[in-house]
């Protein structure tokens, strides 16, 4: 549920979601003039932003290590509540922005990757894991669903590791301090709103 929408904001940024959902062959980012490769991601934190009203609530989210090397080894847990059935079509908008000085500047959606608004994560994902594959591990595990709908309950992922590739990152994300603010949403109703800070760091 909510866990999905994390990693699609996560993919959407760093462009991991290969790896973090378990597919075969981890995929880059095309390379484009004055991109750059990610060597270091750290000073993750997280926090709700939903004024304590929606309806699913991440309860808790660690990384480690922190920094995260790239490539390298992620370790993640996480546990979300929802008292809420979640199912297709759910809208996910992202708003990123970098620090500038005491200012934040919101970075535009180029290629998928930035401020985008994404109509239906349910599609993407079934385009990720495609419908009537086992979902991948460690989500099959402990009993965590990759496809809409997602039920309402608890889910728990304990402290797992995921192995990160190689990522090229385009010329517009520079080194610094980001925010990402991932909202959620179903017909109008805001479901999950998170927001992710972090710096990044390349070569």
């Amino acid at each position: 549920m909510l866990a999905a929408g994390l990693v699609l904001a996560l993919c959407a940024l760093l462009q991991l979601c290969p790896a973090a959902l378990g597919a075969l062959r981890p995929q880059l980012l095309v390379e484009r003039s004055g991109s750059r490769r990610l060597s270091k991601v750290g000073g993750f934190s997280w926090e709700n932003c939903g004024e304590g009203k929606d309806p699913v609530v991440l309860q808790s989210l660690s990384v480690a290590p922190d920094p995260i090397s790239i490539p390298g080894n992620l370790r993640i847990s996480a546990a979300v509540n929802g008292n809420k059935a979640m199912a297709s079509p759910l809208k996910t908008v992202l708003v990123v922005e970098k620090a500038l000085g005491d200012l934040w500047i919101q970075l535009p959606c180029i290629d998928q990757l930035g401020s985008c608004t994404y109509d239906d994560i349910c599609t993407i994902l079934d385009t990720l894991i495609p419908p009537g594959t086992p979902c991948p591990e460690p989500l099959l595990t402990y009993g965590i669903p990759c496809h809409c709908p997602f039920k309402a309950g608890s889910y728990s992922l304990p402290a797992s590791d995921f192995a990160l590739p190689d990522v090229e990152l385009p010329s517009f994300m520079t080194n610094g301090n980001y925010r990402v603010r991932a909202v959620v949403s179903s017909k109008g109703e805001e479901l999950a709103c998170v927001k992710l800070g972090f710096s990044l760091q390349s070569q």
